[in-house]
């Protein structure tokens, strides 16, 4: 008999960043049922704490913009896009929009609230295929 889905240690992860833990708990819940285990993170030092140990097995950054802290999420994303280039980025928020020098090449803006169809959309566009767990690639 076959197994439906991959062992859990076969799923690509995903840290998520939201300070506002109800939102960072459905982005989460957004993001596994698109086939990834997540990681979470209330700031950006934890981000930054989390990417350095685990940023070999992170597939996808998905981060707030406004955090408490010197960084917010924008500088999360430049800071991600120079050191690890193989994480796929994410940045939403519900006050700020991007400016023309905020968001890494190839990053992608979700503005707030966000459904999980709109966050499925632009996973799709910004995670490579041979990166996308098996829910994305239909």
């Amino acid at each position: 008999m076959e197994n439906a889905s991959p062992p859990s240690s076969a799923l690509p992860f995903a840290l998520v960043v939201d300070d506002n833990s109800l939102i960072r708990m459905n982005a989460a819940d957004i993001l596994e049922d698109a086939g990834f285990q997540t990681l979470e993170a209330s700031h950006v030092e934890e981000a930054l704490s989390v990417l350095r140990e685990h940023h070999p097995k992170i597939v996808l950054l998905f981060t707030d913009v406004q955090m408490p802290g010197e960084l917010d999420g924008f500088a999360l994303a430049r800071h991600t896009a120079t050191h690890w280039a193989h994480i796929s980025i994410v940045v939403a928020s519900g006050h700020v929009e991007p400016g023309p020098d905020d968001m890494p090449e190839g990053a992608h803006f979700i503005a707030k609230p966000f459904s999980a169809d709109v966050v499925y959309h632009h996973l799709k566009q910004v995670v490579p295929d041979e990166r996308k767990p098996e829910p994305l690639k239909a």
